[in-house]
């Protein structure tokens, strides 16, 4: 069962025209992954779901539409965002960051038990919860951007090219991470990444995505193994 589907979405940002007629579905408890070059319109779609872009087209979660929804309405829902750039609060402490997490959602109640719990996947923050987030290591600041989203209790995590910039190490652990989470929590996850190799091991449906359009779809494992794919994206 879809926990979310898009059908037919259109997105703008003024008069430029970025996603034409996209569709494309999450499973309920499954990892999907769109892929795509730089431009493709992958970031576009994750802040269209979330309501941060202008849109046209059918956007439902869990059954019901969302589409021109407010996004606060959305993080209410159970829809947690890590976006690009990782967008932590510098200036303030990773225990700080976490608590904030937490506010978005519907009912405040277990929030220590969701410390615990986040710690418990991520124990270098554990050790620097009273450090400023702007002194942590890029690796460590992606890891607090997942922790915060997860403070949200979401059903579906969206996740925006969580390997940016970091060694392979730390983009490893982390993708472990998410695994885990995936598996022992159940959220459903949407992960919009360039490098190929790593998303398409974690997930189970892949999307390929080439100017605002979806252009192959199908089981992660199959596309790994799509000639054309493998020489774009894998470096075969």
């Amino acid at each position: 069962m879809a926990l979310l589907e898009v059908r037919g979405l259109h997105a703008q940002y003024g008069w430029t025209k970025v996603l034409h007629g996209v569709d494309f579905a999450v499973e309920e408890g499954g990892i999907t992954t769109i892929l795509g070059a730089n431009g493709a319109g992958k970031t576009t779609t994750l802040r269209a779901v979330c309501g941060m872009v202008r849109t046209a087209g059918e956007i439902r979660f869990d059954g019901r539409s969302i589409a021109g929804r407010p996004t606060e309405d959305l993080v209410r829902a159970g829809i947690g965002h890590v976006p690009e750039g990782r967008g932590t609060f510098v200036n303030l402490t990773v225990e700080e960051n976490l608590r904030l997490g937490a506010y978005g959602r519907g009912r405040r109640d277990g929030v220590a038990d969701d410390f615990d719990t986040v710690y418990g996947y991520f124990p270098v923050l554990a050790a620097r919860k009273r450090q400023l987030a702007g002194t942590l290591s890029g690796g460590e600041q992606q890891m607090l951007a997942v922790a915060r989203a997860l403070m949200l209790r979401p059903r579906l995590l969206l996740l925006d090219e969580p390997s940016l910039g970091l060694a392979p190490l730390v983009v490893r652990e982390i993708f472990r991470i998410v695994r885990t989470i995936n598996r022992e929590r159940r959220v459903s996850v949407l992960l919009v990444e360039q490098n190929a190799t790593i998303a398409l091991a974690l997930a189970d449906h892949a999307f390929l995505m080439e100017t605002g359009r979806m252009v192959r779809s199908g089981p992660a494992a199959e596309l790994k193994q799509d000639e054309a794919i493998r020489r774009a994206y894998l470096g075969y």
